[in-house]
């Protein structure tokens, strides 16, 4: 199937982001579009990954029908998408979601069972991730003694920027930082085990919230490779870096040919597009609970 990078609907545009196009379906209601555009260190990449916009989308709707029991999401409860809006592209019930327009929550719920990425270099220099002491010692990919919460800011420009708890209270209360950390890690404990009984190793994850009518709710994305760090169990040894079913072979082509990581970003070869497209779907095969459907390959 032909890869997407930007849709255009006879709806009004709500907002564009790095790699989802939302529209306004009414005044509570939105269609959550995710295109095959990946972006790396900040950056949208001009060469689409081709089925990752409806792997994305189906893992998301996936997990939010196995994790509402432990938090109400955005997922409207109509969600069928009018027709007149599905005829307008051949593959869009598979790559969108109705959801309720929620206020969102401006930082990242990110929560660790494994020491990697951004958290590995922190504990490098600080022997802490996001200001919690850790035990000395620790190899990069080891698994941490409990999950822990790092929350983090989520930049409209340039790079976020990991927070520790406290300073997350001091920006928007003791309260509601409570909240999210007990539903972060609750979320975490909970897909960690499911994606172990798929051979699969939850690494790490980030969650966004938002306020509906008062109530915190799950949005955006959920437990997909663009948002955690799925290794595969049998190949995990700690000691270094493990292969991951995220955009790191994206990432680790473009540390390879030397990209200054500032836009215009170079288009990427076919074998890393290839390569990109299969661990999204193979991430797909092992982690939904049901039996969803994504072109033809599956």
């Amino acid at each position: 199937m032909t890869a997407i990078l930007t849709t255009s609907l006879r709806l009004p545009l709500h907002s564009r982001g790095k790699v989802r196009d939302t529209y306004r379906l009414s005044d509570r209601e939105l269609l959550m579009v995710t295109t095959d555009r990946i972006s790396a260190f900040d950056v949208v990449l001009p060469t689409p990954i081709p089925e990752k916009g409806r792997v994305l989308n189906q893992l998301s709707l996936s997990w939010f029908r196995n994790t509402a029991a432990l938090v109400r999401n955005h997922v409207a409860p109509a969600l069928s998408i009018p027709a007149a809006v599905l005829s307008e592209h051949p593959d869009l019930e598979q790559r969108s979601m109705r959801v309720v327009m929620a206020e969102p929550i401006p930082f990242e719920c990110v929560v660790r069972g494994y020491i990697s990425g951004s958290g590995w270099k922190d504990y490098q220099r600080t022997g802490s991730i996001a200001g919690e002491r850790l035990p000395a010692g620790l190899r990069e990919s080891d698994r941490l003694p409990e999950p822990i919460f790092t929350p983090a800011t989520k930049a409209t420009s340039g790079h976020d920027e990991n927070i520790s708890p406290t300073e997350l209270a001091n920006r928007i209360g003791q309260e509601l930082t409570q909240t999210l950390k007990r539903l972060s890690l609750s979320l975490y404990q909970f897909a960690a085990e499911r994606a172990l009984q798929s051979g699969l190793i939850l690494a790490d994850t980030k969650f966004e919230f938002g306020f509906d009518g008062g109530d915190v709710i799950l949005i955006d994305e959920l437990l997909t490779p663009d948002s955690s760090r799925y290794w595969d169990a049998q190949r995990y040894r700690a000691g270094g870096p493990q292969p991951s079913f995220d955009k790191q072979f994206v990432r680790d082509y473009l540390e390879q040919i030397g990209w200054n990581k500032h836009p215009p970003a170079p288009s990427l070869p076919d074998e890393v597009v290839e390569g990109t497209s299969a661990r999204y779907l193979e991430a797909l095969r092992r982690l939904t609970i049901e039996r969803l459907q994504v072109g033809s390959r599956v």
